[in-house]
């Protein structure tokens, strides 16, 4: 199942967003983004291209890793995977990567400032609560979620926790100390979660 979701994933990545891609929103690889004309070294900063898929990965994917098997669970097996093949196919992939170009060909402004432009200030603070409330619900859905998962597990919070003061090391690391090394961060980075993951069992005992 693994294999037929992945050649479906591929299919639609070669033909689907191809078309998106080419047709409707004739991409050209030679414009440059909102980071480099507009870089100012704080909101605008032009990023590996690594480093921006990870970022982008891991805010779509959200708790949809933690949720989306319990979910699928309580709906039956094929039910579930449907919905995982055609809604990421026809909606969510699409809907991301719609909203991150319309962004891009507008200074990199979120959705909120987008309908504030095109429809008036009304709209923009409407599009922004409804934006927050839909944020409010997904992280306390994600934290309900985690806290009970973590809720006996020490070890758990622990290994959680280290992830914190090594994203902040490694974003330091990459930015000021050896700009432009995203392969050795990336290996440090690895080598201090894997340490961070074993001293689990001190803190468990």
């Amino acid at each position: 199942m693994v294999l037929a979701a992945a050649c479906v994933y591929s299919i639609a990545y070669r033909f689907y967003s191809l078309f998106i891609a080419t047709k409707v929103f004739e991409l050209n690889p030679r414009r440059l983004t909102p980071a480099h004309r507009l870089a100012d070294g704080l909101d605008y900063v032009p990023t590996n291209k690594y480093v921006l898929f990870g970022h982008h990965f891991a805010a779509i994917a959200g708790a949809g890793p933690l949720v989306g098997p319990i979910l699928a669970a309580q709906m039956g097996f094929l039910p579930g995977t449907i919905w995982l093949l055609v809604g990421v196919v026809l909606a969510g992939a699409v809907q991301d990567f719609l909203v991150l170009f319309i962004s891009t060909r507008r200074d990199g402004r979120s959705l909120g400032e987008m309908a504030k432009q095109e429809l008036g200030p009304f709209a923009g603070i409407v599009v922004m609560l409804g934006a927050l409330g839909v944020m409010i619900i997904i992280l306390a859905v994600l934290a309900l979620v985690v806290v009970k998962a973590l809720a006996h597990s020490p070890w758990g919070v622990f290994s959680i926790a280290a992830t914190i003061p090594i994203a902040l090391f490694m974003g330091v690391y990459m930015r000021f100390i050896r700009p432009g090394r995203i392969a050795e961060v990336s290996i440090i980075g690895f080598v201090l979660m894997m340490l961070g993951d074993c001293s689990k069992f001190c803190v468990s005992t």
